[in-house]
């Protein structure tokens, strides 16, 4: 009996599609697990008293509570900490993308002695934690009369390791003929940061925007530190207050939680497209 030959074009594409089978499993998979908090919190937040408990546990409450969203307001000044934590959070956000993209260009185009060991340095309090450098930024703080002031808890994240290594790694990535062109075009430095790298590097500015309002809006421990009045309190401090002592109102809590979480989600769908193009440009090699 004949043999049917196969060609080997046909058993490597079949190994490709087996492959992209896997790899397609176990993303899905990866983002089940991660979504699953979130669907939980989202039912957890609509259940009311007797429903938060039940054995076995309801995903789909019955009946839908939506007035623990409004409670929510009524409980805490929701509003007054959700600007508070807007203003925050714009601020470091902003800061943070000027001075350290013009720190990584220091480190990425430009010349000058001990620039070598001053990146070393920037690298090192990367393995530096925050709670380290907690005690020393509050003295600080102290010392310049900022404790229980917005600019207090603005000014020490304004600028950080991980920021300024993302922004030179990134600004590597530019042919140094194209500064050769700009200088033969008579523009300075300066100039060519800002009107040729700049405009060119909206993925990782975008990037750096979405990690840095993430971390930011969510911080807990710093804010509680160093406000101490109840009107400038941030909404991660805000909500803890819901925890009594004896009880806690876990449906405001993730009620409370869900609307935290929607600006996130709102900036990040905004800057979807630069931050998927940041991945895809690898930003990081070099």
């Amino acid at each position: 009996m004949a043999t049917i030959p196969v060609h080997p074009s046909h058993i490597s594409r079949r190994r490709f599609s087996a492959g992209k089978l896997a790899i397609y499993i176990f993303l899905t998979l990866g983002a089940l697990i991660m979504i699953v908090p979130f669907i939980w919190m989202v039912s957890t937040s609509l259940k009311d008293q007797q429903q938060l408990f039940a054995w076995p546990p309801n995903w789909i409450p019955n009946p839908f509570v939506w007035s623990n969203y409004t409670e929510v307001f009524t409980r805490i000044n929701f509003s007054l900490y959700g600007m508070n934590t807007l203003k925050i959070t714009a601020a470091v956000t902003v800061g943070r993308l000027v001075l350290c993209s013009m720190a990584g260009y220091g480190f990425a185009r430009m010349k000058f002695p001990g620039k070598d060991f001053l990146f070393m340095l920037t690298l090192a309090t990367m393995m530096i934690s925050s709670q380290i450098t907690m005690i020393p930024n509050f003295v600080i703080m102290r010392y310049l009369g900022l404790v229980d002031t917005h600019l207090g808890v603005v000014l020490p994240q304004l600028a950080d390791g991980f920021s300024i290594f993302l922004m030179r790694q990134f600004f590597l990535t530019f042919p140094y003929e194209l500064e050769d062109a700009a200088k033969l075009d008579g523009c300075n430095p300066f100039m060519f940061y800002l009107r040729i790298l700049i405009p060119n590097s909206k993925p990782i500015l975008a990037t750096l925007a979405v990690m840095t309002f993430q971390g930011v809006w969510n911080d807990f421990l710093w804010p509680l530190v160093m406000l101490t009045s109840p009107a400038k309190r941030t909404l991660a401090v805000g909500l803890s207050y819901l925890v009594g002592q004896y009880t806690t109102r876990w449906d405001l809590q993730m009620a409370g939680s869900v609307l935290t979480v929607l600006p996130i989600l709102i900036l990040f769908f905004l800057l979807q497209k630069y931050f998927v193009q940041s991945i895809k440009m690898s930003g990081l090699k070099g």
